[in-house]
């Protein structure tokens, strides 16, 4: 499952504390704590299909924290999920019926096996999962977004270089191959490549 609950929060430094380590010179990089992007307090969030074990009150109210390793959802009951980024399909910044929000569509089969990847469109999206993070404080959206788009861009899909592997003779495609997308207007999503590019070239991605 792309979700995976769990009642602590994964470790994590600041990225102060990330920088005062590098500058350190640790004997092991690897050993550095994943870096907290954002954290949000007053978010509620809504999950569908819904969580085993996650109920509507443990949704009501929380904190988010965007950890470069895991998104991570803290209820105040104590209990919690986090979401593996390469999961993370589309996310958006939303204005739907729900209010102002982060609309993330999840692949649960990512975390699968070979064997027990989907074999026909109707078993594809019985694997996704949509999960919307509504913050009390609307104008913190646009932070959560950048972070979420920050951290993502750290997490490749995998699949995307094994596909490049095999299409190596095929340099060129015909455009009209791919498809135009025609989603709600309240809803504007972004493609990991797009953010990474703009981080890259020093340029900041409005989505709105």
């Amino acid at each position: 499952m792309a979700i995976t609950l769990i009642d602590t929060l994964p470790k994590f430094i600041s990225p102060e504390e990330h920088r005062n380590l590098v500058a350190s010179t640790p004997a092991s990089f690897s050993d550095i704590p994943p870096v907290l992007r954002h954290k949000e307090d007053n978010v509620s969030v809504s999950v569908d299909p819904a969580l085993d074990a996650f109920s509507a009150e443990d949704a009501a109210n929380g904190s988010l924290y965007v950890i470069e390793s895991h998104l991570v959802f803290i209820s105040a009951t104590g209990r919690g999920f986090q979401v593996e980024y390469p999961a993370i399909t589309l996310h958006a910044i939303s204005r739907g019926e729900k209010g102002p929000s982060i609309y993330c569509q999840l692949d649960d089969s990512v975390s699968a096996t070979q064997d027990a990847q989907p074999q026909n469109e109707e078993e594809d999206v019985a694997d996704m999962r949509e999960l919307t993070i509504l913050p009390k404080e609307s104008s913190s959206l646009e932070s959560i977004f950048e972070a979420l788009s920050l951290c993502a861009s750290l997490h490749p899909d995998p699949g995307a270089e094994d596909e490049m592997d095999d299409d190596d003779d095929d340099a060129f495609v015909d455009a009209g191959e791919f498809e135009t997308f025609n989603g709600d207007i309240n809803e504007e999503f972004s493609e990991v490549g797009r953010v990474r590019s703009d981080f890259l070239n020093n340029s900041r991605f409005a989505p709105y």
